[in-house]
């Protein structure tokens, strides 16, 4: 069995499953700004290990309930958590103790030596449909914060990354980033580390003028291939990730790649 002296291990949803990244060659066929910013550890340092066990659908208490245990047991030294935006878009939610649970995993993170890494919530504000919980969004926010400067946690203040307003950086289902949003978040991760990086941005393709019937067209595609299928599994109470395992459920090396 192989041991590293150091140990990355990435817990939450599909955010940090990393959903909207494709590589149909990889563990649940995506990538993801976790398995990117492992790989930018690895190239520094080859005895970094990684395991990433978030899993897409994810409720914040799942992701405790699932994952820290089996966290803690691979004694990480460094940890990024995601967790709570599943619950944020059920129809009601009791933020306040949602996040007591929360604040109990982050602690017990803190208290094993690890450097723990949080994130705020997305400002949906230019989403007509996801906006509508970013009063939510904003609460939940203050709570990260709180926790953070309690428990001496490391923040990545997503809601204050404006440069992911640009839905260049999204999946066409307009939840998840896309390839080239995933890396952007990997290098933002990646500076809240005060890490060097060798990542380069993808090019960004032209931003496409839309008439109004194309715009409306586009809308109606998208509620039918994405939004549909999405509000009929909350319907069924079924999630995406159902019959899905972690990624890379034990520590391993990732082979460097551009």
């Amino acid at each position: 069995m192989v041991t590293f002296t150091h140990r990355y291990v990435a817990l939450g949803d599909s955010f940090t499953e990393g959903v909207g990244d494709r590589d149909p060659k990889l563990p649940n066929g995506v990538r993801g700004w976790a398995d990117r910013v492992a790989e930018q550890l690895m190239l520094a340092d080859a005895d970094w290990g990684y395991a990433n066990l978030a899993i897409r659908g994810r409720k914040l208490r799942q992701v405790i309930e699932e994952q820290l245990e089996p966290a803690l047991a691979l004694r990480p030294t460094l940890v990024t958590l995601y967790a709570g935006g599943n619950d944020i878009l059920r129809p009601s939610v009791d933020i306040d103790a949602l996040m007591g649970m929360y604040d109990g995993g982050v602690a017990r993170l803190v208290d094993s030596g690890a450097d723990v890494v949080l994130f705020t919530g997305f400002d949906s504000a230019g989403s007509a449909v996801f906006g509508k919980t970013r009063g939510r969004t904003a609460i939940y926010n203050e709570w990260v914060r709180e926790i953070a400067d309690r428990r001496g946690a490391k923040i990545v203040d997503y809601w204050r990354l404006r440069e992911f307003q640009d839905w260049r950086y999204w999946d066409e289902d307009r939840l998840h980033m896309s390839a080239a949003g995933h890396t952007l978040m990997a290098k933002r991760v990646l500076e809240v580390l005060q890490h060097d990086d060798l990542i380069e941005l993808p090019e960004l393709p032209a931003l496409a003028t839309l008439s109004r019937r194309e715009s409306l067209a586009a809308n109606a595609r998208w509620a039918r291939e994405h939004l549909g299928p999405w509000l009929g599994r909350r319907l069924r109470g079924v999630s995406s990730g159902d019959s899905l395992r972690p990624k890379y459920p034990e520590l391993t090396s990732l082979a460097p790649r551009s």
